[in-house]
């Protein structure tokens, strides 16, 4: 059963997300792949994640679509203006990748190429709209299409913004009269404050999936907890990695722990971000 099928269902779907490499060197990037199909409904792609220079989305999707993987393509508003972005949501319906992820993208000055010139010519929702636009039969200058794209979209919800629910709530409203399907939360490392967002969405029903982010060191979720503003990273998670005899062990059980709270509180699935730790997430799958 495909992801868009299931995700309509309503059955719980898991999602990994794997960056494509920086070069031409493909081999590892379709070996996770491959050692998780069949475990997985679908492998995210991202899109210059950070603003660090990789191969695109649309090309990693086509790389592992040619090996029978379904993919989620993100479409970033960062580097493409709206001929650009409708350009490739038309190659990407062509070549079979329908699963979008709609991002607004870090600006350059987080990634590796600070003297680049960001567009942003649309800004997300306007993004989402373009893409309804175009599985209505029309461009945005309301063209008729050679064949209409049919697309299973995504966006991003930040459930860490506990500060400012009713912005992001206006944000979720928006999004949703533009044909948003699912919605991925920033990492989750504490499901009490991810349950403490989702009692403001009222009777929206809506499919979240939270993103569980895999902990690589006591280092890294200290910076998390610092640095990334709207996730939450407990004290005694940080504490149990320290005092953890084996801490790669550790971290690994907790992101199997999260994804079992996850399903077991009804949101509708996870997705699973690795980040260099590719290796590990056929351990985690399976248990």
């Amino acid at each position: 059963m495909s992801f868009a099928q299931k995700l309509a269902d309503g059955q719980f779907v898991t999602l990994a997300e794997l960056e494509p490499p920086k070069g031409v060197d493909v081999i590892a990037f379709v070996g996770h792949a491959q050692r998780v199909k069949g475990k997985v409904d679908a492998v995210v792609v991202p899109e210059m994640a950070n603003a660090v220079m990789k191969i695109s989305s649309l090309g990693g999707c086509m790389l592992l679509a040619n090996k029978g993987l379904e993919t989620v393509m993100q479409v970033c508003c960062r580097d493409r203006n709206r001929l650009a972005l409708q350009a490739d949501l038309l190659a990407a319906a062509a070549l079979g990748i329908t699963n979008l992820m709609a991002v607004e993208g870090d600006p350059p000055s987080y990634g590796d190429h600070h003297k680049a010139r960001p567009v942003y010519d649309l800004n997300n929702q306007e993004l989402m709209q373009a893409i309804a636009k175009l599985a209505s039969g029309k461009d945005m200058a309301g063209v008729e299409l050679e064949g209409t794209p049919h697309f299973t979209v995504g966006t991003t919800l930040n459930t860490g913004a506990l500060g400012a629910v009713q912005q992001e709530l206006a944000q979720l409203d928006q999004n949703l009269d533009a044909g948003a399907q699912y919605f991925i939360t920033p990492p989750v490392f504490d499901l009490d404050q991810l349950a403490a967002f989702t009692k403001h969405l009222g009777d929206r029903q809506i499919k979240l999936i939270p993103n569980v982010l895999l902990l690589k060191s006591v280092g890294m979720a200290r910076a998390i907890g610092r640095h990334l503003k709207h996730v939450h990273m407990p004290d005694e998670l940080i504490e149990r990695v320290k005092n953890a005899p084996d801490r790669v062990r550790e971290c690994v059980q907790i992101a199997v722990e999260l994804i079992e709270g996850i399903k077991a509180a009804g949101y509708s699935g996870v997705m699973i971000s690795p980040l260099g730790w590719e290796d590990r997430l056929p351990h985690i799958l399976g248990a």
